[in-house]
């Protein structure tokens, strides 16, 4: 969704000047004057300056801050000063503000005399901002350069009343270099009027000088004049220059501001860079001092100035009364307080308030039976009826959490004290899955509304889930996985369940499971209930329907969906039609090796990869899966825009880049990588062999000298090894083969020599230490957040990687040059699948890439039970580099295929079937 969705489309025949940061500002003849913030600008603010020269960054944002809250709907950044590297200052201001949502929500200014500063901003600014300025000072041929590429940027522009014979100072030099530019911008290159805003020139008045005498009148008859007869033009100006005679006097030039601003807006100026905090409300000007200041701007008595000067001396020196306010819901009653602090996140003053309400308490469990359950109620009502999202109600659990700690010592003194909860749930990640995020999401939201979780972690084996469910007589158990074996492992989990006699409904979730599989491989083993929640904002009705006092009715409604549901199910699956594995692989995928374009890759054998910058990594970050790993759906950057989730999203994403900006700066997580690129060849149809070189391996540790990667590559090891693929067996309409990766490998009887690789990549390395210490500090919020991250890097490992091999070190793509974007969307030649995924779905073959590169010795990342990956956020898989390999589903299979894998991998069909289950045709 575009960032148009936010507001209504205006009708095609009228244009309207649309800005953007975050949000959409679009300037109609409805809207309010359009206030342009200006201390970011170096030679408006010497503090600003100041801040910039010293690369205090961080508050020089606080500036920027300053100036939306204060009003600011445009942020005027400028970074022209004669000691500084301008183009460094715009871009580094620049991408920072990009990270901080309560800023780049607005649109930015970039605003300088120099185009390479302008330019350096346009290159990083997010959304449609306004270029200030250009104009016709160095002639038109320059003028239409810099409009040319304002243009192509997408960006508005602020156009000057100057010429190659000077600024205009008069009514008539304005209207006539404001005719000429805007002829040549919309005549001739067809620059959208809309996004045309002249800036006649605001200048000082009460000077002095006679000359200076009409500079407020001719400025607003230009600007009638501009609006008009320049149709969709818009007018703008620096407002503080109208007052320059009077600084140092605030008194006088804020009165000055509102003056000047209220009858130049009346003339159709609807832009201005203006101070929010240096003006005066108009009609709470005093009316002496309003009379004056009129009298200047209008010109309307010889003596105009002099009066202003000698009121200034009588005011001069008084200081405006500021109101120090404090954030007006501090000021609320108690349980208001406490409710905005939890629905709003905010944790900044909850001690101060748990504290208020214990001591008005009899007990202190009461204040979270009471005051803390009041505002969570809240939170999980806003949170049912789709007005709060998942990021807010982790936020709020947070809050809860710390208020939470901060009673808990004052309830073990009174010993009696015990906290009533909704339910007990207990709560796992199964036997040799390491994948937690999810888990940690539905844990949090039902801990929100008042349910006691035990939360045992992950890889936890089913005699503990057993033993905790029965000592804990807990109400439910949650199982969750990630990986395809783990859906085995929840159906032997239901089985133990069911043979010890366990009565427990039984939630199943994670990222591979499904409704289908819950309903058809585990709810026929168990007798009570079995839900299958794909998100968590169904956890807490699902929750509440099953421990509700009558369930027996939820309960057999379930029961009955679900026997429906398995019997259609398996309708469907034997209605499909199936090849066998004779005729399948006679269905192959068949290139012509003869023709085919086959790379002899540049450097064969293994490489490794330690103490990666993993900055380098952020320019690959797919963020769509990150939003959905919260719940939030929708494709980045649309999604920071969106109707519904786009205010969350915009949250979330600031929080993640501020994380994100400490995993970098304070080097928080370690990135490292293996991958190997050799000689390989099918055979037996499905099988794809490698063959390995020493000299490969002793020649391959060029960015590697630890002592393990040594002693990795020198171990013996066969100098052959057999990757193992799957076929479709579907049976497929005229013309469509039956694949397997192995026909994207030139056969052995071809005699042609052919090539692939695999890899691994991890930036886990100190993943769970800081969630723990998260956790610890009952920050559950950033516990997630840090997991989420790593996965997001790592992805953008795998994909980094994989470019480089394309490029660099195989080379078959070595002029490649692709955006992210459409490296997300996979157009690049060549593909990466990976063990357990849709193309191969056998987990097992991670143990032969393991074998080949030596992951575990190499760069510490080891394969549980299951066949997960720890550290979590790693990614595994192979390179193929044929023009012709493309991504696929492998689909069900018949048990033909079973019985060929499991002797070709020599393992029982017990064994084969456990790791293929999910793709075994019913």
């Amino acid at each position: 969704m575009s960032a148009s969705s936010n507001y209504q489309q205006p009708p095609k025949n009228q244009k309207y000047l649309t800005l953007s940061g975050l949000e959409p500002l679009v300037v109609t003849p409805d809207s309010n004057f359009i206030n342009v913030g200006e201390r970011t600008n170096v030679t408006g603010s010497r503090k600003f300056l100041r801040l910039i020269k010293e690369e205090k960054y961080d508050e020089a944002l606080e500036v920027a801050r300053d100036q939306v809250d204060g009003g600011a709907q445009i942020l005027d950044v400028n970074m022209d000063e004669g000691m500084l590297d301008g183009v460094y200052a715009m871009t580094t201001f620049l991408n920072l503000i990009a990270s901080e949502p309560d800023i780049s929500r607005i649109p930015i200014m970039i605003d300088s005399s120099k185009w390479e500063i302008i330019e350096a901003g346009l290159q990083v600014a997010q959304g449609k901002c306004v270029v200030n300025s250009i104009s016709l000072k160095e002639g038109e041929a320059q003028f239409k350069h810099h409009a040319k590429l304002i243009k192509r940027y997408g960006a508005a522009v602020v156009v000057m009343a100057f010429d190659e014979d000077g600024q205009a100072d008069t009514y008539k030099r304005r209207i006539e270099i404001c005719k000429r530019s805007y002829h040549i911008l919309v005549n001739e290159l067809k620059f959208p009027a809309q996004d045309i805003i002249f800036d006649p020139n605001i200048f000082p008045v009460a000077t002095g000088m006679d000359e200076h005498r009409r500079n407020a009148i001719d400025f607003f008859e230009a600007t009638k004049w501009i609006r008009e007869n320049l149709p969709h033009a818009n007018v703008s100006g620096g407002v503080s220059n109208v007052s320059f005679s009077f600084r140092g006097n605030n008194v006088v030039r804020e009165a000055m501001h509102s003056a000047f601003l209220y009858h130049a807006i009346k003339n159709g100026m609807n832009l201005g860079i203006v101070n929010p905090t240096m003006l005066e409300v108009y009609d709470e000007i005093d009316k002496d001092l309003l009379e004056r200041v009129e009298d200047v701007l209008f010109d309307r008595r010889d003596d105009a100035t002099e009066r202003l000067l000698d009121f200034a001396d009588s005011v001069k020196g008084q200081k405006k009364e500021q109101d120090n306010k404090v954030q007006e819901w501090r000021n609320d009653p108690l349980q208001d307080r406490i409710t905005h602090a939890l629905v709003k996140g905010i944790d900044a003053f909850i001690i101060e308030d748990v504290e208020e309400a214990r001591l008005a308490s009899t007990k202190p469990i009461e204040v979270i039976e009471g005051h803390l359950m009041i505002g969570m109620n809240v939170v999980g009502d806003l949170f049912g009826s789709g007005k709060m999202f998942l990021p807010q109600v982790v936020k709020s659990a947070r809050v809860m959490k710390k208020a939470v700690a901060y009673l808990q010592p004052f309830i073990e003194a009174e010993k009696d004290g015990k906290q009533e909860f909704a339910g007990k749930i207990l709560m796992a990640t199964v036997k040799g899955d390491v994948h937690d995020i999810g888990k940690n999401i539905v844990s949090v939201v039902l801990g929100c509304n008042n349910y006691e979780i035990i939360d045992l972690g992950v890889m936890v084996p089913p005699e503990k889930i057993i033993e905790t469910a029965i000592k804990e007589k807990v109400d439910i158990i949650g199982l969750s996985g990630l990986i395809t074996p783990s859906l085995d492992e929840m159906v032997y989990v239901s089985k133990s369940l069911e043979k010890e006699k366990v009565d427990i409904p039984l939630i199943i979730g994670g990222a591979t499971t499904s409704r289908a599989h819950s309903a058809v491989k585990i709810a026929p083993h168990y007798n009570n209930t079995v839900v299958h929640i794909n998100d968590a904002s169904r956890a807490v009705t699902v929750v509440g329907n099953l421990l509700q006092n009558d369930s027996k009715i939820y309960k057999n409604q379930i029961r009955e969906e679900y026997d429906a549901f398995r019997e259609q199910f398996l309708k469907r699956t034997k209605k499909k039609d199936y090849l066998t594995l004779a005729e399948a692989r006679k269905n192959k995928f068949k290139i012509n090796w003869n023709t085919s374009e086959i790379v002899k890759p540049k450097e064969l054998g293994i490489q490794i990869i330690e103490d990666f910058d993993i900055t380098k990594l952020e320019a690959f970050i797919d963020w769509s899966p990150f939003f959905r790993s919260w719940d939030l759906h929708g494709k980045y950057p649309a999604i920071l825009t969106d109707n519904v989730v786009g205010e969350q999203a915009t949250d979330l994403f600031a929080d993640a880049q501020v994380l994100l900006k400490r995993i970098f700066d304070e080097k928080l997580l370690k990135a490292k990588a293996i991958f190997g690129l050799f000689e390989a060849n099918t055979v037996n149809d499905d099988d794809i062999e490698i063959f390995i070189e020493e000299g490969h391996l002793e020649g391959s540790r060029e960015v590697s000298n630890s002592t393990s990667a040594k002693e990795g590559l020198d171990c013996a090891r066969p100098d052959k090894y057999n990757f193992l693929t799957l076929r479709q067996q579907s049976k497929k309409s005229e013309g469509k083969p039956n694949i397997a990766l192995a026909d994207f490998i030139a056969p052995n009887a071809s005699n042609i020599q052919d090539y692939m690789g695999c890899f691994c990549v991890t930036t886990g390395f100190g993943t769970a230490e800081l969630a723990a210490q998260f956790e610890a500090e009952h920050d559950d919020y950033n516990s997630i957040m840090i997991k989420a991250l790593a996965d997001r890097l790592a992805e953008a490992f795998a994909e980094y990687l994989h470019k480089e091999v394309r490029i660099k070190h195989w080379g078959y793509a070595k002029n490649e040059d692709l955006s992210n974007d459409e490296l997300i969307k996979e157009s690049y030649k060549g593909i990466r699948p990976a063990p357990g995924y849709p193309a191969c779905p056998d987990h097992l073959e991670k143990t032969t890439i393991w074998d080949i590169l030596k992951v575990e010795e190499n760069i510490g990342v080891k394969l549980t039970e299951s066949l997960a990956m720890w550290p979590a956020a790693s990614v595994s898989g192979y390179y193929f580099g044929n023009p012709e390999a493309k991504y696929f589903g492998l689909g069900k299979i018949k048990e033909d295929q079973i019985e060929d894998y499991s002797q070709r991998r020599k393992i029982s069909n017990e064994e084969a079937t456990k790791w293929l289950s999910p793709n075994i045709a019913d």
